[in-house]
């Protein structure tokens, strides 16, 4: 009897942590802060259950609940988040050339690393002219359409690209975004001859950036970097003519990777 109230209890508190685990990534991946009501929608849970949720995760400081009432990720997730990233080879090794390429670019800079047909943003520095934009540390991006995403894609083997390019279902964020699979490769196609390429306001209308990706020979991660800012002020001429320091940047953090971080092997 005791086996078994314990394994039921096991599966209880699983289910549960699941389902808290489930609302959090819900909360803190959406592009736009939620209200309940969006939570309950996209939740599919039953709204006392998904309000008795959210007040746990509030009160222990998981999310938090701002005047508008929409909810974002709370200050102990945010510390946990920057404990697990600052333990991360890559973004140690990458962060001091970013502060060096942020210097002299005053734009916000990008670490990501691809994750299957998407980017995960592991750094960033803010602009000395920030604006409002999508990426921050932990979140998920689509890698069509973003300049780090699109970079990472090409040090892909091209079978492995052309599997990963079968599984996106490609969205319009904006009218400029990439909407097919032979469009993506021809720009993945771009990013290998020249080395270097764009993100001309594919995700978010108003921002550009340029993109480089970062050599790793041996290891299991395709990574990138990127300088991102309003469209305004980053013309493309503007992106191009940084395509130097760009990739000096990138190819410096592939030199102290190959010294610091020893090839794996499968």
């Amino acid at each position: 009897m005791a086996s078994h109230l314990t394994e039921n209890t096991t599966d209880s508190t699983t289910g549960t942590l699941g389902k808290a685990i489930a609302l959090l990534e819900l909360v803190v991946m959406s592009p736009q802060p939620l209200r309940f009501t969006d939570i309950l929608q996209r939740s599919g849970q039953p709204r006392g259950t998904l309000h008795r949720q959210l007040v746990h995760l509030l009160g222990e400081g998981l999310l938090e609940q701002k005047e508008d009432q929409t909810y974002v990720a709370g200050v102990r997730l945010l510390t946990f988040a920057s404990q697990a990233w600052s333990g991360n080879d890559l973004r140690s090794i990458a962060a001091p050339h970013l502060r060096i390429l942020h210097e002299k670019t005053q734009e916000s800079v990008h670490l990501g690393v691809l994750r299957g047909a998407e980017i995960i943003y592991l750094d960033k520095i803010d602009g000395k002219h920030a604006v409002r934009m999508y990426s921050q540390i932990g979140r998920v991006s689509p890698a069509y359409c973003t300049g780090v995403g699109k970079a990472a894609l090409s040090l892909l083997p091209e079978s492995e690209f052309s599997n990963i390019s079968k599984t996106i279902a490609f969205h319009p964020y904006t009218s400029s975004t990439i909407i097919s699979a032979t469009k993506l490769k021809q720009e993945v196609d771009t990013f290998r001859l020249r080395g270097f390429g764009f993100d001309l306001e594919e995700h978010e209308s108003g921002i550009q950036c340029i993109a480089v990706p970062i050599a790793a020979p041996g290891q299991r991660f395709h990574a990138a970097i990127s300088v991102t800012g309003p469209a305004y002020r980053l013309t493309r001429e503007r992106l191009e003519a940084w395509s130097g320091i760009v990739r000096e940047a990138a190819q410096n953090i592939s030199s102290d990777l190959l010294v610091r971080l020893p090839p794996t092997h499968e």
